[in-house]
């Protein structure tokens, strides 16, 4: 399966774009899936049709959905929510605030990602299209396979060991005391078996063959900035972007000198689209005089974005992540973070694992075994990639 997720600041158009490629791929045979993971949709007005958590038909070979995180929550969590909801209500709360609370923030952006699992596995479709939600978050559910594994190992599974050992021996003296019981088996092998979809679910994500990444911005400087940071990011956790779409763009036919100042900015904004995302392929989109809903405004984008051209290919391979042997017994870990100044970036061993960060987002990097032994001996930005240099200790 094809795995294409369009992302990009909020407003910027992504939902438009995401339908029309959407429509490209199943007018070229392909059975396509477009699968709304933000949380405001607007994929059913974007085609004009009514559409719900499953899959339903648009046109022949494609089909669109909008995720209903809450479905998603019972069917994956709802052990641990019913548990969570009795312990809440043996400490005094009432039903529906029990139920309320048992359900964690961030819990339905978490649970988009089930759903994109559940999909890739079952094979159903030949291409898989994520509007997903704004660059912030989408960002924040890459980063949850790397930040659950860390809990995992360090305290979720020694933990889980405990609880299944005492528990025979102190649940007949804990409830009467609590008024609940300790979690059950099911309860404590939930949050792992959830922990190892995210897993499977990096591998898919991380494969250049299979999943890339198109921005979709707009020419103006705050989008530009955002997007930027976006692509540098989604690097970090080693997510290749194929594709940069700049969408909206003033056409020459608009003569008003009341767009003359808008349009001498774009000029300007388009330049650095095309300058700071190189090498990257960066594809135009005009300012179209009707709004983009519809299956006929569709297709017209749909043309203007792709004519002839098959949206499934990789339009450019970036290589996120590599290991480079030195000629002095000496390695060197580059990560491609473009963009990025030297002096933004934060790094740190601990064992086995290096932590890289940059602003509010950090990845922690389990080391290969060559690696793990060794002492960083140095960093340095080149070329768009943080090359750190590790020698023995």
């Amino acid at each position: 399966m094809r795995v294409i997720l369009m992302t990009g600041k909020g407003g910027v158009g992504k939902t438009s774009v995401a339908a029309a490629t959407g429509l490209r791929c199943a007018e070229l045979g392909y059975k396509t899936l477009v699968l709304s993971t933000d949380p405001a949709h607007s994929l059913a007005d974007s085609f004009d049709r009514e559409l719900g958590h499953d899959p339903r038909q648009v046109r022949p070979n494609l089909y669109g959905a909008e995720l209903d995180a809450l479905m998603e929550l019972e069917g994956n969590w709802g052990a641990v929510k019913r548990y969570i909801t009795d312990v809440l209500q043996a400490r005094g709360l009432e039903g529906v605030e029990a139920e309320e609370l048992a359900i964690l923030p961030g819990m339905d952006e978490i649970f988009s990602l089930v759903r994109m699992k559940r999909h890739y596995d079952e094979g159903e479709f030949d291409v898989l299209i994520i509007d997903s939600a704004p660059t912030g978050t989408a960002l924040r559910l890459l980063s949850l396979p790397e930040v659950a594994g860390w809990y995992m190992r360090r305290f979720y599974k020694p933990f889980q060991a405990v609880s299944a050992a005492l528990r025979p021996l102190v649940e007949p003296l804990f409830r009467p005391v609590a008024g609940f019981s300790l979690p059950t088996k099911e309860v404590m092998d939930a949050p792992y078996e959830f922990y190892e979809q995210l897993v499977a679910l990096e591998q898919v994500l991380t494969d250049a063959t299979k999943t890339s990444v198109r921005l979709v911005t707009n020419p103006e400087k705050m989008v530009i900035k955002e997007s930027l940071r976006a692509h540098a990011y989604l690097s970090l956790y080693n997510v290749g972007t194929d594709l940069v779409i700049a969408n909206r763009i003033i056409p020459d036919s608009v003569q008003d000198p009341f767009f003359q100042r808008w349009k001498d900015q774009q000029q300007q904004y388009r330049h650095e689209i095309h300058e700071n995302f190189r090498p990257l392929p960066v594809k135009e989109i005009p300012l179209y005089s009707e709004e983009m809903c519809g299956l006929a405004a569709l297709e017209r984008l749909k043309e203007t974005l792709y004519a002839n051209e098959d949206p499934t290919q990789v339009y450019y391979k970036e290589t996120t992540l590599r290991v480079v042997q030195g000629d002095d017994d000496t390695y060197s870990l580059e990560v491609y973070l473009p963009g990025i100044p030297k002096d933004k970036i934060e790094l740190s061993k601990t064992a086995d694992e290096l932590n890289i960060r940059i602003g509010n987002h950090r990845r922690n990097l389990v080391l290969p075994q060559a690696l793990a032994t060794m002492n960083p001996a140095g960093a340095k930005i080149e070329e768009d990639y943080l090359k750190i240099r590790f020698a023995a200790a």
